[in-house]
């Protein structure tokens, strides 16, 4: 069994859920949904026996958010 890490945000009217381990995302109406809706994709994902190569363990994370002139 693996760990993995992701993120919540919103982006317009949906939920977006994004994996820090793998490069797989999913969304949804509510925090709830997005979530269960990134396990599905991690589970199809992770069916690809080649994909496991592609998990990367995440021991911290961290979220910040920063400020820049554009």
């Amino acid at each position: 069994m693996k760990t993995i890490k992701y993120i919540i945000y919103k982006e317009g009217k949906y939920y977006i859920s994004q994996s820090l381990n793998v490069d797989v995302a999913s969304f949804g109406s509510t925090v709830e949904e997005a979530k269960a809706n990134l396990k599905e994709a991690l589970d199809l994902y992770f069916e690809d026996a080649p994909a496991r190569k592609n998990y990367q363990k995440i021991n911290e994370s961290l979220i910040g958010e920063l400020s820049i002139n554009i």
